[in-house]
């Protein structure tokens, strides 16, 4: 066997490895993936919690994992625990109304223009016996069998979650713990087959579009579901603190709060209570077009130096591509989409003659996308610069 053929016997051999690897470890892709978001975005803390611990890095990402666990694990059960109360209040009149049919609201009489001809089609629809289950189904009563049915998928999705749950947590930790050295041999990896310069410009992007899309996403929607649910709990909607919850959840995802604060204004119009609809409806807006216009874009494009449409582009495309954990890789997509168009761009601008092709490209990058001082690509390089 000549070199030519154990080379391509080699190279066989190590992408079968490699496929192998990913179908064992498919189920375990999501909890890393977390894992490794939240690793990378919190990095710096964690390096400060290290330090004030005297060095020590087993207890330093100890602490951090449990103080994350318990940030995030206790809004989850509040949570839990306000829909455990609510859901079979829920489920008893969805399943009440299928088999007995839902009666026309009074309030349906007093819409303008159209309230005659709703009233028609929900007297020839829900108020028949197994009509929201046509409604929703589209054919025989379908998902709308018992209280206890609905409850058992319920749980098994939610015992699901919460599995993928711990492991992200015990990655986490692990993540923590041996970080820099995973970063070496990632750094290793990606210079072996790029240049290191171009490497080590690529993998800088990577951390800064991380902890920007974090915080355009997590924490101004958190903040909104906060400012909604003040709405909310005035209104005298019941159970506000789940409501708001919900709502700083889908606020998360872009135009995810419309559908909280909308089904809220919704159920407050059912209840009769038309005026308070309008003001949470007319308060979700405004608090909505603030954060989505001038906060979220203002502090993700201005740390990835992406303009708003890449930003916009790169968190629904990976929202619809990936699901909810598309939100952070589709940004971080296309801030490496962005450095290789202004890196070809630099390359094309500079005569070789003048400058070398590799400093070319580097310097016209940073100088086209403003990136001079982006954060450092790995968690050594950013202890050195604490």
């Amino acid at each position: 066997m000549n070199d030519t053929q154990r080379d391509i016997v080699s190279a066989g051999f190590s992408l079968a490895l490699i496929a192998v690897t990913a179908f064992v470890m498919q189920r375990f892709f999501l909890p890393l993936v977390w894992a490794g978001i939240l690793c990378v975005a919190t990095w710096p803390l964690y390096v400060r919690v290290r330090a004030a611990l005297g060095q020590r890095t087993i207890v330093a990402a100890a602490v951090l994992t449990l103080a994350f666990a318990c940030i995030f694990i206790i809004p989850v059960l509040f949570g839990v625990a306000q829909a455990a109360r609510e859901v079979p209040v829920l489920a008893n009149f969805v399943v009440h109304a299928n088999a007995d049919g839902l009666p026309v609201p009074d309030w349906v009489a007093h819409v303008p223009l159209a309230g005659s001809a709703i009233g028609d089609w929900w007297q020839a629809t829900l108020s028949q016996p197994h009509g929201l289950g046509h409604f929703f189904a589209g054919s025989a009563v379908g998902g709308f069998h018992s209280a206890r049915d609905m409850l058992k998928v319920l749980g098994a999705d939610v015992f699901h979650r919460l599995v993928d749950f711990g492991l992200a947590f015990l990655c986490l930790f692990f993540f923590y713990k041996d970080g820099e050295a995973l970063t070496r041999q990632i750094t290793a990896v990606g210079s072996h087959f790029l240049r290191p310069e171009r490497w080590g410009r690529y993998a800088q992007k990577i951390p800064t579009a991380i902890r920007a899309t974090v915080n355009g996403l997590v924490l101004v929607g958190l903040a909104e579901g906060v400012l909604i649910g003040i709405a909310y709990a005035i209104a005298g909607l019941p159970s506000p603190a789940l409501w708001a919850f919900a709502t700083g959840i889908l606020a998360i995802i872009p135009f995810g709060a419309p559908l909280a604060y909308g089904c809220a204004a919704a159920l407050l119009v059912f209840q009769g209570n038309v005026g308070a609809a309008i003001g949470v409806a007319a308060w979700g807006t405004v608090v909505l077009f603030v954060a989505d216009h001038f906060v979220r874009p203002g502090m993700i494009g201005n740390a990835t130096r992406l303009p708003f449409l890449a930003v916009l582009f790169g968190i629904l495309g990976g929202v619809e591509t990936l699901g909810l954990v598309g939100l952070f890789i589709g940004p971080v997509v296309m801030v490496l989409f962005v450095t290789l168009w202004y890196e070809a761009n630099a390359t094309d601008r500079v005569p070789p003659a003048t400058m070398p092709s590799s400093t070319a490209a580097d310097a016209g990058a940073d100088a086209l996308a403003g990136t001079a001082a982006e954060t450092p690509a790995s968690p050594a390089a950013l202890e050195r610069t604490q």
